[in-house]
């Protein structure tokens, strides 16, 4: 299947983008091929799974620890790279094993593509900035070379962990019930080896458990949410296979056209060979508009004489 030039940013990013991270950062790790939310209500959904995931992912009881050391952070974030670069291609394996008699899992080529490159790429971006900025600190004159570099290229990669947050790599266009199973199966991942590891940052038992459960739980509850109104609403079930046809009744999810796709078609059909388009007249019926309207019509010879003399005197005799 061939892409079209300019398909993974849509076409409209510049080099001047280059200087803006937030811009770069969107067009490339929330491409143009992801599919838009199927409503307003699954979006609203989305945008609170992507706080509680964040919560799992900072940990809410660092706040009473005093936070994060800088070589904790960049520890955490090849964690997470590990993580992400290892469970998300499980899971996905898992749910086509599931789909595999629903459909032939072959047409699901191209997003499954898509979003293993979309992964490699947010996973390489992270290595680089973790390698930057251990490198940067090492001495100060290496601060002043891979300082900017590196500041520029944390920007580039927090923004783009929210980007990816939200459409989990794209893997809506695998299906749409992909990116809350990822959310929940990676909090849960993430919460079940801090308990395992008794990594508690010095709170009790019961305060670690209640903290580290609490984000899994709640991003568990809104995915669960999330995927009941795909199935009333749209009639998108996750054990189904993205190809199969949905049960009679439903709405469906209409085609988002990509931004570098070229426009519609006008949806007038266009007029038959040899005929005019509006009809006879034009588009506003026969006959000119702006005519004055017409005269009484008196039968008989306009020009005929008049009977009688014109030039007699009247009644007066004048």
């Amino acid at each position: 299947m061939a892409r079209a030039p300019g398909s993974w940013t849509g076409g409209g990013l510049t080099a001047r983008d280059a200087l803006r991270p937030k811009r770069l950062a969107r067009a490339v790790f929330h491409p143009a091929w992801i599919p838009p939310s199927v409503d307003a209500s699954v979006e609203r959904l989305k945008r609170v799974r992507l706080i509680a995931g964040t919560v799992a992912a900072l940990g809410v009881y660092t706040v009473f620890q005093g936070g994060f050391t800088f070589d904790e952070v960049l520890e955490n974030m090849l964690t997470a790279s590990a993580v992400l670069l290892f469970l998300t291609p499980l899971t996905v394996g898992v749910m086509l094993w599931v789909w595999r008699h629903g459909g032939p899992v072959r047409t699901l080529k191209v997003p499954l593509l898509n979003s293993a490159k979309l992964l490699l790429l947010f996973v390489g971006s992270i290595v680089l900035t973790v390698y930057l900025l251990k490198s940067a600190a090492g001495s100060p004159l290496l601060v002043l070379f891979l300082g900017p570099p590196a500041l520029w290229m944390a920007v580039v990669v927090v923004r783009g962990a929210v980007h990816v947050s939200g459409n989990f790599f794209g893997t809506a266009g695998v299906h749409r019930c992909l990116p809350p199973l990822l959310a929940t199966v990676t909090t849960w991942l993430i919460a079940l080896f801090d308990l395992a590891t008794g990594d508690l940052h010095g709170l009790s038992l019961t305060m670690g458990v209640v903290f580290i459960l609490g984000a899994p739980v709640t991003v568990t509850s809104i995915a669960l949410v999330e995927m009941g109104r795909l199935r009333r609403r749209h009639g998108i079930r996750l054990t189904r296979h993205p190809a199969a046809p949905r049960p009679p009744g439903t709405p469906s999810v209409p085609p988002q056209a990509p931004p570098y796709a070229p426009p519609r078609a006008t949806p007038y059909p266009p007029s038959p060979p040899g005929r005019p388009p509006y009809g006879p007249g034009g588009p506003y019926g026969t006959g000119n508009p702006y005519a004055p309207p017409p005269r009484p019509h008196h039968p008989g010879n306009p020009y005929a004489p008049h009977p009688g003399n014109p030039y007699a005197p009247g009644p007066g005799g004048s």
